[in-house]
């Protein structure tokens, strides 16, 4: 049982909370109202998108068979729901966000150091799924005004690689988010609430009339050719693990930037489990099953959803898909790489950077990046998943190995509110050596196979970025301040 010291405010003969480490957004919650939908809802969100529907889809042209492909997804996303337990604990159990529970483990100033290191990642990628998003919005306009085609063209009306109408619809999905940000986190609780089950809507409606054109037995769960059997398909089901667990490899990590809400450590557990293992295992299938249809009604193999629904020859079932994916790529925005940069740079001055502040940081920085250049580069990509893997693993292993081995699942709250010298997680000046040191060895060790890969075995390692930085993080973090010191 976590034991929590202080969890309550300050009071007479308690120190104060220091202003240059809270303000209203990073104290502790007076109140957690999440329940297990909530959290359910969250994750529904997160997965029920462009890219989780590409990646689900990816995992079925590996050429394995379809039950060694769901081998690996029961087992990679059971792996994503222990993990998201165990790093929604102790922020459930203080009420704090992500950055400020980070304080226990790298010093009440050095928790920078994740917290900039998760926010610049996630508004990279809120600037490609904002971008993902406009895609879909494309398709819809130029649907309903086929006039605008023309200034989709980026040869003829293009700015930096993106197209005239690319521009407008990203302005417009920019803002939009923006909007549903800046109410606060109860709306988007609403706004989520309502992104995942919508998507389950047109998902269910797009699979029926796919089944309606092709008929039931051309289903086929095999989307390609089953080129491995037996050992073979050992390593190639071990890399779609891999996978699974680097797709969810951010969110995973700020968890408790959510985890933080809900009512009980149990609502919480219970929440992950429907909307991981159940509801990620559903969606694939789901996915799947309709991606195989497209061979026989469109002749050819699409693994793209709002591709799909541009196919069909109806422009209320084309508006209908593109803004339904649309919606759906916005919440999983919104959750994955809107709120955890807010936190993450608010914590660097939160007198100064409000959480709303540091949302519109991630947001402006997510236009200077052009991140539709980045997501047409595939070479960039593959590369940015690795090294996301390797940067992010090795933090999680830190967080975890301290909370569980070295505090045994001990917090003062108090603690991480004080700049005094003897304050518990003062550590040096504010950072803690033996926390930076393991990260940066486990991200050191994770990034050889990256930066050497065309050296023996590295294209293979390269796979398990996330894994090696996280063991490694965790054992030399484990080893440097021993078990029950803190």
């Amino acid at each position: 049982m976590t034991d929590i010291v202080s969890r309550e405010a300050p009071v007479a003969g308690e120190p104060a909370r220091d202003p240059r480490l809270t303000n209203e957004d990073l104290a502790p919650l007076a109140e957690q109202t999440w329940g297990s939908y909530n959290i359910f809802a969250f994750w529904m969100s997160d997965v029920h998108s462009v890219g989780g529907y590409v990646t689900a889809g990816s995992l079925f042209v590996l050429g394995l068979s379809s039950w060694q492909v769901l081998i690996a997804l029961v087992v990679g996303i059971s792996i994503v729901y222990v993990f998201c337990n165990l790093v929604a604990k102790p922020s459930q159990a203080t009420g704090v966000p992500f950055p400020v529970i980070c304080r226990t483990v790298f010093g009440v100033r050095g928790a920078n150091i994740p917290a900039i290191i998760r926010g610049l990642i996630a508004v990279a990628w809120y600037g490609i799924q904002t971008y993902l998003a406009s895609v879909a919005l494309d398709v819809v306009l130029i649907k309903l005004f086929p006039g605008l085609a023309p200034l989709a063209d980026v040869g003829r009306y293009g700015f930096l690689g993106l197209p005239l109408l690319g521009w407008v619809s990203y302005a417009v999905l920019w803002v939009l988010q923006a909007a549903v940000f800046w109410t606060g986190m109860e709306s988007i609780r609403r706004f989520i609430d309502f992104c995942g089950p919508a998507v389950y809507v047109v998902m269910f409606l797009l699979c029926g009339y796919l089944i309606h054109k092709a008929g039931w037995g051309a289903i086929d769960l095999n989307l390609g050719e089953v080129r491995y059997s037996g050992f073979d398909a050992l390593p190639v089901m071990l890399g779609a693990i891999a996978l699974v667990v680097a797709y969810f490899s951010g969110p995973m990590l700020n968890f408790g930037d959510f985890s933080r809400y809900g009512r009980s450590f149990a609502a919480v557990r219970r929440g992950n489990l429907l909307g991981l293992p159940v509801n990620f295992l559903m969606f694939s299938i789901l996915v799947v099953v309709t991606a195989s249809l497209t061979v026989p009604v469109f002749g050819e193999l699409i693994t793209d959803p709002v591709s799909t629904v541009a196919r069909i020859d109806s422009t209320f079932a084309i508006v209908l898909g593109a803004l339904t994916f649309t919606v759906a790529t916005i919440g999983i925005n919104i959750v994955a790489n809107f709120i955890s940069p807010a936190f993450d740079f608010s914590n660097v001055s939160p007198q100064k950077i409000s959480w709303r502040a540091g949302g519109m940081i991630a947001a402006v920085g997510s236009v200077l990046i052009t991140p539709w250049n980045l997501y047409n580069n595939p070479d960039v990509i593959h590369y940015t998943l690795e090294v996301l893997g390797a940067f992010i693993g090795p933090l999680f292993g830190v967080l975890i190995a301290h909370y569980y081995v070295v505090s045994r699942q001990r917090v003062d709250v108090d603690a991480m509110f004080t700049m005094a010298e003897d304050g518990k997680y003062f550590y040096r000046n504010g950072y803690n050596p033996k926390a930076v040191i393991a990260t940066v060895a486990g991200a050191a060790l994770a990034l050889v196979p990256v930066l050497w890969s065309r050296g023996p075995g590295m294209a293979t390692a390269a796979q398990y970025t996330w894994f090696i930085g996280m063991a490694v993080a965790f054992a030399v973090h484990t080893v440097l301040s021993g078990r029950g010191a803190d």
